[in-house]
């Protein structure tokens, strides 16, 4: 429960209101802030060259947690943006919550213009208000769970589309299906209504899977045609103690293949500390669920890049 408090916040009436409040639910939350206060953020050591991506080819870069920018012949897509120092709850210039470990491969600044932002669900980790802000622009179509476009600003993008699973939207030349995964969507802990999204993402010559935030499911297996997946970006840490939530590397492995995905793009670590397990065994873990097939994992450090 106190990941959930940690990122879903709490009812706000002043700034000392809520962190009184937060404080008598999770003081761990507290006490993870305060060690943190100190403790800088480390530099990526790659830096992805997008300027170089040409308008035919799939193209995609780790940008941290479950940050995934893409280029499908010649459309940009990002994965849940969140690029700043620290997720959780904005008030004015502070953000109450967990800070970054390693700064993201790009900054809002250094991105190309964005055509399509896909939104998981509304956990703060995953729909960070301040990201999404900076990234609004008229010539911008936002696809997001249903329930939640209210988290949005309408008049900021060209659409805003809400997707349930099995639903399909077509933006530009990528047709998107909302799949379903095995997560929670609730911001504010009592929204229990708000939806939470897989996509794929099908375009004339490639495909993609994001699978967002999920525990194990065998849902994956819908998904599986004589067509392979040429991308699967899938969540792979903060199982420790969260399995119920957060699928572990092997279950992430297995989920894929259930997919038919060709190449992994492994997320959900290295960026937060979200769950007990050591930074790098999620990776590790990854690697060897994967055994003689490593090599379809084609990321491993955030900021790398890969052309399929």
């Amino acid at each position: 429960m106190r990941r959930r408090v940690w990122l879903g916040g709490a009812g706000v009436l002043s700034a000392a209101g809520m962190g009184s409040a937060m404080y008598k639910i999770s003081p761990a939350f507290w006490h993870q802030f305060a060690r943190e206060m100190g403790r800088p953020i480390a530099s990526v050591s790659h830096r992805p060259r997008t300027q170089h991506w040409s308008d035919r080819g799939l193209y995609a870069t780790w940008l941290g947690h479950s940050s995934v920018l893409m280029k499908i012949d010649g459309f940009t897509v990002i994965t849940d943006p969140v690029l700043n120092d620290r997720v959780g709850l904005s008030l004015g210039p502070l953000t109450l919550g967990i800070k970054r470990l390693t700064e993201p491969a790009l900054a809002v600044r250094q991105l190309p213009h964005v055509d399509l932002i896909l939104l998981s669900h509304a956990h703060m980790d995953h729909l960070d208000l301040p990201t999404i802000r900076a990234l609004e622009s008229r010539k911008t179509t936002v696809i997001t769970a249903a329930r939640t476009r209210d988290l949005l600003r309408y008049r900021r993008f060209r659409e805003i589309r809400e997707l349930g699973w099995g639903e399909t939207v077509r933006v530009g030349p990528l047709q998107i299906r909302g799949c379903e995964v095995n997560h929670w969507g609730a911001r504010m802990r009592t929204d229990v209504w708000r939806g939470y999204n897989g996509y794929l993402i099908e375009g004339d010559r490639h495909r993609v899977l994001f699978a967002g935030d999920t525990a194990n499911t065998d849902a994956f297996r819908k998904l599986r045609t004589t067509r392979a997946i040429d991308l699967g970006i899938f969540p792979i840490g903060a199982y420790n103690p969260w399995v119920r939530f957060h699928c572990t590397p092997e279950q992430a492995w297995s989920m894929g293949n259930d997919a038919r995905v060709e190449r992994f793009i492994p997320v959900h670590h290295q960026t937060f500390l979200l769950g007990r397990e050591p930074t790098l065994e999620p990776i590790e873990r990854f690697l060897t669920a994967a055994g003689a097939d490593s090599r379809r994992i084609v990321m491993q450090r955030i900021g790398q890049e890969v052309k399929v």
